[in-house]
C-alpha cells in the first residue's frame, strides 16, 4: 500500500480543496431539502430561490412541472424533424406552447408545429416561427437584452406582479404569456411598448377574473410576491382557447 503523504505541499492542496467540497456540500443540503419540501428532487436545484419563484407563481407546481416536461419532449421533436438547420425555441405555460425561431422554409415551420403539437399533455400551439435565416448572435443577444428590461419594467412598476409574467423576445417582437387579468394584461403590454428598441407586443395571455386572482393571491404573498392592486369590478374568465394578438 502506498503511504499516504504528509507533506506541507499536500496539506496546503488539501485545505485548497476544502471551500470548494464545502460549497458542493452546501449546495447538495440545499438541493435536498428543497426537492423534499417540493416533493420532487429533481427539479430542487434551484434551492431555496427556486423554490420561492415556484411557489409565487401562478400556475400549480404540478402545472410547473408538466410546462418543462412538455419544453424538454417539444425540443426533442424539434431536433428531430429540422436539426442543425432551424434555430427553434419552445415556450410552454400552462400546456399552451409557444413556438419562435427561424426555420429555413415555409414546410419546416409547418412540420415543426405539427410535431409539437402532438407532444403529450399540449393543449394548444402559437407557431411564431419566421421563415429567414438564423438569427446572429448580435441578434439574439440584443433580443435577450430586450427580455431582460421588460422585466425590469414590470419589477419597477410595482403595480403588476412580475413573476405572473412569461416573456419571451424574438426578433424585436416580445411575447408575453401568463394567468393574468385583464387589467393586468393592458398594464403589462404598456409597459412592454415603452420599452425602447420594441418592435411589437403580441399577447398570448390566458385571462382570469379579479376574483380568480384574488383567490390565487394569498399564495403569492405567502411567497413574498408582490400584491397585485385589486380593480373594483370583477372582469370573467375568458374561454380556454388562446389567440396571439399583435399590438
Amino acid at each position: 500500500m502506498t503511504p499516504r503523504s504528509n507533506s506541507p505541499a499536500s496539506r496546503l492542496s488539501s485545505r485548497r480543496h476544502l471551500p470548494m467540497r464545502s460549497l458542493c456540500l452546501g449546495l447538495l443540503v440545499a438541493s435536498s431539502l428543497t426537492g423534499a419540501l417540493s416533493g420532487c428532487a429533481a427539479l430542487a436545484v434551484g434551492g431555496a430561490v427556486g423554490g420561492a419563484l415556484m411557489y409565487s407563481d401562478r400556475r400549480t407546481s404540478g402545472m410547473q412541472i408538466e410546462d418543462q416536461a412538455i419544453e424538454l419532449k417539444a425540443k426533442a421533436r424539434v431536433r428531430e424533424t429540422v436539426g442543425d438547420r432551424a434555430h427553434v425555441n419552445v415556450t410552454s405555460y400552462n400546456r399552451t406552447v409557444l413556438i419562435t425561431g427561424e426555420v429555413p422554409k415555409e414546410a419546416d415551420k409547418a412540420t415543426v408545429g405539427t410535431a409539437i403539437a402532438g407532444v403529450e399533455n399540449v393543449r394548444s400551439t402559437l407557431n411564431e416561427l419566421v421563415v429567414t435565416p438564423i438569427a446572429s448572435l448580435a441578434e439574439m443577444s440584443n433580443d435577450s437584452l430586450l427580455t431582460s428590461k421588460v422585466k425590469a419594467s414590470y419589477v419597477d412598476a410595482r403595480d403588476i406582479s412580475a413573476n405572473a409574467f412569461k416573456v419571451v423576445t424574438e426578433h424585436g417582437v416580445v411575447y408575453l404569456m401568463g394567468l393574468v387579468t385583464e387589467r393586468e394584461a393592458d398594464r403589462a403590454v404598456e409597459l412592454a411598448r415603452g420599452v425602447s428598441g420594441v418592435r411589437k407586443v403580441v399577447k398570448a395571455f390566458e385571462i382570469i377574473s379579479e376574483d380568480d386572482l384574488a383567490r390565487r393571491a394569498p399564495r403569492a404573498a405567502a411567497a413574498g410576491a408582490p400584491a397585485a392592486t385589486r380593480a373594483p369590478a370583477s372582469a370573467p374568465a375568458s374561454p380556454t382557447g388562446i389567440t396571439p394578438r399583435p399590438l
